[in-house]
């Protein structure tokens, strides 16, 4: 009995639900449409907030291995992956600015030092 008790105790309550057949934490219908949109938007979110995170990797490693063309065009493909995302409401405009003035920062410092 005090296994049981100590393996609720440690299971989120997320999982814990969704294992016993509880369902979701929600308290009315509308809260589980909610839940249930959220996810698919999120679901659906995840390639373009995943392919901008990959495209500014890809330019920062450009910009540190120090070849100057290929991190131009590495930058330049980030920042329209940013835009894009940003435009569609994925990432907030502020975000995008933010990691795009990061992106070209280095870039810049690096141009400067090359």
């Amino acid at each position: 009995m005090l296994a049981a008790i100590a393996v609720l105790l440690l299971t989120p309550r997320d999982d814990r639900c969704e294992s016993e057949g509880i369902g979701t934490l929600a308290n009315n219908k509308s809260a589980e449409k909610r839940i249930r949109i959220a996810e698919a938007k999120r679901q659906r979110n995840r390639p373009y907030v995943s392919a901008c995170r990959t495209y500014v990797k890809k330019a920062e490693l450009a910009i540190r291995q120090g070849d100057q063309v290929a991190a131009q065009e590495a930058v330049v493909d980030a920042v329209s992956m940013l835009d894009r995302t940003a435009g569609k409401g994925i990432i907030h405009k502020n975000n995008a600015a933010r990691r795009k003035s990061r992106l070209m920062a280095k870039f810049n410092h690096a141009a400067a030092v090359a």
